[in-house]
């Protein structure tokens, strides 16, 4: 297994059907629930691993997520309220590398990742089908639909709560 893509790499699908919109929407609902599952246990000693050789530590993964989904659900109210509007990216590995995201405990994070994913599923939940169609301009990636990025954040979720259950299995940690 590739410990970088755990649940494999991501392929952008710009539509979806209403079965995987609402899967993905799930995903992205249930997201906080399986990522506190998913550390629930850990020691500080644990919560300093690296999830793979060169990786980020757990405690990294878990203050990412909130970081790279604060810019998700504001791309989403961007494309719903501006005609394609053009998205400032900006650095994850960076991001990471600040004090908070090496430092603070990962319970914040784990809070502000239950209401987030709230005020976004509440969103994505009241979303016309054509709203899902509404495009971005992401300056790395060109176009991209609100489909594209449902689907794309339902698998980032997926991608990084694998990140710490693979570790702890193959660490062995119950």
């Amino acid at each position: 297994m590739d410990l970088r893509y755990p649940v494999g790499t991501h392929q952008l699908k710009p539509v979806l059907t209403p079965e995987e919109r609402r899967a993905a929407i799930e995903q992205i609902a249930g997201l906080p629930a399986r990522l506190r599952a998913a550390v629930s246990g850990l020691t500080r000693e644990q919560m300093e691993t690296a999830y793979r050789p060169g990786g980020w530590t757990v405690r990294q993964v878990v203050h990412h997520l909130p970081d790279s989904h604060m810019h998700a659900f504001l791309r989403f109210k961007l494309a719903l309220t501006e005609d394609q509007p053009t998205i400032k990216p900006y650095d994850e590995a960076r991001t990471a590398e600040l004090t908070d995201s090496r430092e603070l405990a990962a319970e914040v994070s784990l809070v502000l990742l239950d209401a987030l994913h709230q005020r976004w599923a509440s969103l994505l939940c009241g979303m016309r089908p054509e709203e899902f169609a509404r495009r971005l301009n992401h300056p790395e990636r060109g176009i991209v639909t609100l489909d594209g990025l449902v689907e794309a954040y339902a698998w980032h979720g997926r991608h990084h709560v694998a990140h710490i259950t693979t570790l702890r299995e193959r660490m062995g940690w119950r």
